[in-house]
């Protein structure tokens, strides 16, 4: 296992980890806002980096079944928010391979 390095982000508007700081996604991926996290206030993003995922396990959401994984930040462990691995209902399907990431876990980072 060789060693892993952190992407940094260019761009107007980077989110981070609130913790390190750490690079987690551009402003530009935010495909939602209209969601809520363990945190309250949570963006749905199509692409996130520097980041690990977790086991997959099947949870019950506001918005029906659906099989999630969380996501660390990779510098400093801390939980930032989940993966959508599968959405049981039709159309849940569209969150499928996307991140959530909870706005209070997160940083303006530039």
């Amino acid at each position: 296992m060789g060693l892993t390095y952190n992407v940094y982000l260019s761009g107007g508007r980077i989110y981070g980890c609130k913790t390190c700081k750490t690079h987690l996604s551009n402003h530009d991926d935010i495909l939602s806002r209209n969601f809520r996290g363990q945190h309250g206030k949570a963006y749905l993003f199509d692409q996130v980096v520097n980041v690990t995922e977790s086991e997959p396990n099947e949870r019950n959401m506001t918005t029906g079944r659906h099989v999630v994984r969380d996501i660390h930040c990779r510098q400093c462990k801390e939980t930032v928010g989940w993966k959508y691995d599968r959405a049981y209902e039709t159309s849940e399907k569209y969150k499928e391979g996307k991140f959530i990431l909870e706005a209070e876990l997160l940083c303006t980072v530039s």
